[in-house]
């Protein structure tokens, strides 16, 4: 596997004077534009306005599908972004590049330290404001998250039978995790997301049950193909489930009625015929929707990423750091974007996997 390429993107100066580097690099917000931003457009014509922002690349899980039971070496704390420094590069994100709409990922963003004091300085910049999660420690802080201008979560939950929980993140903690769905629909999340990635001979039997369980409890749910993202490299395309097989497991229970994709989200969805249950499915594998993305991701340690298979990133950290004023920034954000592909080309020959497991990029 070929090394990542990082690009600091450093060949192009700064263009305002040096008081203002100065200003910018001590996160000061810059003078507000009577204008709206330009588009953050790539050669393709996908204009940009979703950002993933792993908060870290930590978890409490080691799921089957992701890790090795031992876990990760963890990123060095000092290498990770500060609150300052990644709500610098928020701003700058919705202020002059568009995004309207920030998702918090990790590994599990509920470790970050300070959480509901970040989520609350990203939710002052306006944009819609999402987090993914395992659902353990949910439960005592879904309401100051709520409170703090969080609008929705999506909770990861591959199954419904405990013994099957503890085998396949190897933790016990399936009842962390009901709890939490339920702390998070209370206090108001809405609407809250269940994902579940399913397996071959893992639980792909239980497609139906979760289903119910969503309807019964109010969630929405949503089922993901398994991508080639695992850290130990072990992702097996004949263990995937596909969206067809997903959906006729559906089709035996329920009629389907197609709803389609809202805009540039990644899930096709359908409803359950005679209610207003959706039920969506992300096939990232044999569905792509790579003309439609609109999705740029942060790495916990300030690398920018233009598309979840990206073999490249660019070093946002160096220049936060180096004391690269915005407009410096916003140049390299740019340029990154610009040289994204048409596609991720898994099932291509030439197919190359990311050297960062999913773990440390981001969902």
């Amino acid at each position: 596997m070929p090394p990542r390429t990082t690009d600091t993107l450093t060949d192009a100066p700064a263009t305002t004077p040096a008081a203002a580097s100065a200003t910018a690099s001590a996160g000061a917000p810059a003078a507000a534009s009577a204008e709206a931003p330009a588009p953050l457009v790539d050669r393709h014509g996908r204009v940009h306005t979703d950002l993933r922002i792993s908060l870290t690349d930590r978890c409490n899980l080691r799921c089957t599908y992701c890790m090795p039971a031992e876990g990760l070496d963890w990123l060095p704390r000092d290498q990770a972004l500060t609150d300052a420094e990644l709500l610098r590069l928020a701003r700058i994100a919705v202020h002059r590049l568009g995004i309207r709409t920030l998702r918090l990922t990790g590994g599990e963003p509920l470790l970050r330290r300070g959480l509901p004091d970040l989520v609350a300085r990203l939710a002052a910049l306006g944009p819609e404001l999402s987090l993914t999660t395992n659902g353990i420690g949910l439960a005592r802080r879904a309401t100051e998250l709520k409170q703090a201008g969080l609008h929705r979560v999506n909770v990861s939950l591959d199954t419904l039978r405990p013994e099957r929980y503890a085998a396949l993140p190897r933790r016990d903690r399936l009842a962390d995790v009901l709890a939490g769905l339920a702390a998070a629909k209370d206090a108001g999340l809405a609407p809250v997301k269940v994902n579940a990635v399913p397996v071959r001979g893992v639980n792909e039997d239980e497609l139906v049950d979760l289903v119910e369980f969503a309807v019964d409890g109010g969630y929405r749910m949503r089922f993901i193909e398994s991508m080639p993202l695992d850290a130990q490299g072990a992702w097996d395309r004949a263990a995937m489930v596909t969206a067809d097989e997903i959906l006729a497991a559906l089709a035996a229970r329920w009629t389907l009625v197609p709803v389609g994709r809202h805009g540039n989200a990644p899930a096709e969805e359908w409803r359950l015929s005679g209610t207003d249950h959706v039920v969506g499915v992300i096939a990232s594998v044999t569905r792509p929707f790579c003309g439609g993305c609109d999705r740029v991701r942060l790495t916990a340690d300030g690398q920018l990423r233009n598309c979840l298979f990206a073999t490249e990133e660019s070093d946002l950290r160096a220049l936060l750091r180096d004391g690269a004023d915005d407009d410096r920034i916003e140049r390299a954000w740019r340029a990154c974007v610009s040289r994204k592909g048409p596609g991720h080309r898994i099932g291509d020959t030439d197919f190359v996997r990311p050297d960062r497991p999913m773990s440390a990029i981001g969902g």
